[in-house]
């Protein structure tokens, strides 16, 4: 992790996505685990942190719905 506030975006968007769905911020991390919405943010962080968080979430929804999430 060569950026040092990568690990505090990869934060603000796990509790982000967990507030949209209502869900407690365990619950939103291991759906994102599951369903490879970690990795994408830690490997798209370089051009997911110049968008919006609410953005980033509905790429997160849209990638994990992809991989078999099924919260929508």
């Amino acid at each position: 992790m060569n950026d040092k506030y990568k690990i505090s975006y990869i934060h603000a968007c796990i509790r982000a996505f967990a507030k949209r769905y209502n869900l407690p911020v365990k619950s939103a991390f291991l759906y994102l685990r599951n369903f490879k919405g970690i990795d994408f943010l830690n490997e798209f962080y370089p051009v997911e942190h110049l968008l919006s968080i609410e953005d980033t979430v509905d790429d997160l929804i849209l990638l994990c719905k992809k991989n078999g999430g099924e919260l929508i």
